[in-house]
């Protein structure tokens, strides 16, 4: 059973990540945020892609839900970290932190 405590301790590991206020919540991230520790640290939203949110969900429904919204439809997904151990986070924390990493300057995105 993973806490809150676990996810920043984790997440800290990982190479660049720092930690910052966003919003309500606790942002970790490298060049982009890659996740939101919710207050009370027993929910966190991870910045997946679509297809590894779809894995997520499906191997694990009780764990990994969808945000309701838009930001949902991009791959932002809740985590109930009671619902995961720590490798279960471990792993979703790597994964999101990758989508995090800054992008080759020729395949940045347009605005």
């Amino acid at each position: 059973m993973a806490t809150g405590n676990d996810l920043r301790r984790l997440a800290l590991a990982l190479e660049g990540t720092t930690e910052a206020p966003h919003f309500d919540r606790t942002a970790f991230k490298v060049a982009r945020i890659y996740v939101t520790l919710a207050p009370g640290g027993k929910t966190a939203n991870f910045n997946f892609k679509p297809d590894e949110q779809d894995l997520k969900c499906m191997t694990a429904p009780d764990a990994f839900m969808p945000i309701d919204n838009a930001w949902g439809r991009q791959g932002w997904t809740t985590a109930t970290l009671s619902a995961l151990s720590a490798a279960e986070l471990k792993d979703a924390l790597t994964v999101a932190w990758r989508n995090a990493q800054p992008r080759p300057a020729g395949k940045r995105k347009k605005r």
